[in-house]
């Protein structure tokens, strides 16, 4: 069966670019699955996705075969299912840090240009007598606040270093959770932590993971040899840490010094996500997760859209903060759904909120 889907996904740096300027990636998806119900999330002037059936006029449009099912793809099974450390926040302070202490040093560098100036200016001086030998002494002062940012992430890193290696040298079972799928809900029964992990809080989330590579180039009618196209990396090497990364689709730090291991231990923000309401849960116990406010399309996955749901719980491990994250496989409404605005989210694991 063919389909129609159109997706301008967010680069990384989404914050400083003008989507408008990307062009939208329309093809015909050809698939034995039968498509899911019409939706559109976004606007033509901004980040979109749309999934919906042939129109006239769209037989001009590239046609790509994908396979298309609500089962979860394999490359989200092995960045988003399991055990995650969560990254020090000492690391979201550092990064706010960064910008008034850059002004300082440039200030500090400025008043060290001109003190000849301001030395032999008395109506600049009024009433305080600075010498040239005060200005040195001021970029003392200065240079070591600009530094004290780099200082905090590299302590932040050295924390989840040990945090992921203490989790690889004492890992932990999968928690026994008895749970109801309902429409746009999900209903824990009852949650039986491993020994020494302690509760906090849960939540329901829906996004769309990255789009495939070859997929994306295909419809834009690239090679992957030449340059790629707006909000794409170059071929990334073989040794995948993060799913942006997974289809070279990552240009930056989305997640702070992960450590080798089978899997990535931090997770990777969803650039388009949606959360539902964060429930206390005080150690355990029976609770209902909301989904978004606003109705989102079921599960449904392709090559180059890839709508996910996941449940996730917050927990505490002697001390360091943890979550444990769980793929859904969410029925969709049957009517035709649209929403206005895409939901973004940070692409860096360390300033994403909870």
């Amino acid at each position: 069966m063919e389909s129609v889907q159109r997706i301008r996904y967010p680069s990384f740096d989404y914050s400083n670019i003008d989507p408008s300027s990307i062009p939208i990636i329309e093809v015909i998806v050809r698939s034995d699955s039968k498509p899911p119900t019409p939706f559109r999330i976004g606007n033509e002037e901004g980040w979109m996705v749309e999934w919906r059936g042939k129109k006239t006029g769209d037989d001009l449009l590239p046609i790509i075969d994908s396979v298309t099912t609500t089962a979860t793809l394999p490359f989200l099974m092995r960045t988003r299912d399991g055990w995650y450390i969560e990254p020090d926040s000492i690391h979201a302070i550092a990064r706010k840090l960064i910008a008034p202490t850059v002004v300082i040093l440039i200030m500090s560098l400025l008043l060290h240009a001109i003190a000849p100036v301001i030395s032999q200016n008395s109506i600049l001086l009024q009433s305080y007598q600075i010498g040239p030998l005060d200005y040195p002494l001021l970029l003392l002062i200065t240079f070591p606040i600009f530094v004290l940012p780099i200082i905090m992430r590299s302590f932040a890193n050295y924390r989840d270093i040990n945090n992921q290696n203490y989790y690889i040298q004492n890992p932990l079972d999968e928690p026994e959770i008895d749970l109801k799928i309902g429409n746009g809900n999900v209903t824990i029964n009852s949650m039986k932590m491993p020994e020494g992990v302690i509760v906090e809080a849960a939540r329901l989330q829906v996004g769309v993971a990255v789009p495939e590579r070859a997929s994306i180039l295909k419809a834009l009618d690239r090679d992957e040899n030449e340059q790629p196209p707006p909000g794409m990396s170059t071929p990334l090497p073989e040794r995948r840490i993060a799913s942006v990364e997974e289809h070279g689709t990552g240009v930056g730090e989305a997640i702070p010094m992960p450590i080798a291991h089978s899997r990535v231990l931090i997770l990777e923000p969803l650039r388009v996500c949606s959360r539902g309401e964060l429930v206390n849960l005080n150690g355990g116990g029976s609770c209902t997760l909301q989904g978004p406010e606003e109705r989102w399309p079921g599960s449904i996955y392709s090559s180059l859209i890839a709508l996910h749901w996941e449940l996730i719980v917050y927990v505490q491990r002697s001390g360091a903060k943890m979550q444990w994250v769980k793929p859904i496989i969410m029925q969709g409404p049957e009517e035709e759904i649209n929403i206005e605005k895409l939901p973004l989210m940070s692409s860096r694991a360390e300033i994403s909120e909870k």
